[in-house]
């Protein structure tokens, strides 16, 4: 399949106008006055413009179903504080209309998983939003584990295991700590009982899982930061509502952040500083950063709003479209595959009339995996 004479935004490099072939689900070539093959299926994008895939680091799409309560809410296991042990690919229903709406809006590859009751809530999946089975359309199953600091997990267990931040970050040591000695006592060879939170933990040890850290507040921010240099772990830290406030201790911490949502209510304290200025200023400090919608706390298919209204409060529009494309894609460190439109890569494209911040753009046709979804 050839896409030809489009305005192709490749968001690693200029854009120009030119063809974009797609053969079997990669990307197979990128350039002007591409020939095409025999037999080869043309479509034309005179006047249209071409973007890669639109990518979501941290979302819960899928975990909460569209009209429907407790039936389709399978976002938190508010059983326990702890629950590394829990899948989100077990909770996400990947047929919900949810994730129909974030497919058709361009939003290709996300990242989902359990929210924010829980110290540690179990792991994220990333997955394509297309297909009927969760299992087809997964790009990474175990990609992070969730944990959380501050508000949500002391509400939610304020009669029962929680009173204090302090506790907060004691559950999280504590499990970090067990599995530490469940780990060495294993790889010793000594006989130890089967645990499978420790087991669910293991790869968070061993820096091959980030831990993904809800932090809103300041404080929070820096506990995240504090934990994760203590025992040495790769993490990423979600919403950094307060971000701008301590952003060179951010810039030192090296983690990257994943900014929002800001497109809601100020419906608590913690959201106090929420801003659409924050990208900005991570930008200027040179963080890696990818503006989240939270969804379902803002619906998926409004990213790209999310990222129109940073430009608003300064942030360039080239900054904007790779918040949402290559930066997320790094983040998760699945960019060899997602995030850009280059040869190799998997053809997750979108056709469009506009820019993808504009609120009038008309998505034209989908593209994952080099299959015309709409």
């Amino acid at each position: 399949m050839l896409l030809k004479n489009g305005h192709v935004f490749p968001v690693e490099g200029e854009d120009f106008f030119g063809d974009i072939r797609i053969s079997k689900n990669v990307i197979a070539g990128v350039g002007k006055d591409l020939e095409a093959l025999p037999k080869e299926e043309i479509i034309d994008c005179t006047g249209l413009n071409i973007y890669p895939g639109m990518v979501e680091a941290h979302c819960h799409l899928g975990m909460e179903e569209s009209s429907i309560r407790m039936e389709g809410n399978d976002v938190n296991e508010m059983s326990d504080p702890l629950t590394p042990q829990v899948r989100g690919i077990d909770g996400c229903y990947i047929l919900d209309e949810s994730v129909k709406n974030a497919r058709e809006a361009g939003i290709t590859c996300v990242a989902a998983g359990p929210g924010s009751a829980n110290v540690v809530g179990g792991t994220f999946v990333c997955y394509k939003t297309n297909g009927k089975c969760i299992d087809d359309a997964i790009v990474q199953e175990n990609i992070a584990m969730k944990a959380a600091f501050g508000e949500n997990p002391k509400r939610v267990y304020q009669d029962s295991k929680i009173k204090t931040r302090m506790n907060i970050a004691a559950l999280l040591r504590n499990l970090l700590f067990k599995t530490k000695e469940y780990m060495e006592k294993k790889e010793s060879g000594k006989d130890v009982p089967f645990n499978m939170q420790y087991e669910a933990m293991i790869p968070v040890l061993k820096k091959e899982m980030p831990l993904k850290c809800h932090t809103h507040r300041s404080d929070d921010i820096l506990t995240a930061i504090r934990i994760g240099k203590e025992f040495d772990l790769d993490l990423t830290l979600d919403h950094v509502t307060d971000g701008a406030i301590i952003v060179d201790k951010i810039k030192e911490s090296g983690y990257p952040c994943i900014v929002g949502p800001a497109f809601t209510h100020k419906s608590k304290y913690e959201l106090k500083a929420k801003s659409f200025k924050t990208p900005k200023v991570m930008k200027e400090h040179g963080i890696l950063f990818s503006i989240t919608t939270d969804s379902p706390v803002v619906p998926q298919e409004y990213l790209p709003i999310c990222a129109a209204l940073s430009v608003k409060e300064g942030l360039s529009g080239k900054d904007a479209i790779e918040a949402i494309t290559l930066s997320p894609a790094k983040i998760l460190k699945i960019s060899d595959r997602v995030g850009s439109i280059k040869v190799g890569k998997d053809a997750d494209l979108i056709v469009c009339t506009s820019s993808l911040l504009d609120p009038q753009n008309e998505i034209k046709n989908v593209f994952i995996d080099g299959k015309q979804i709409n």
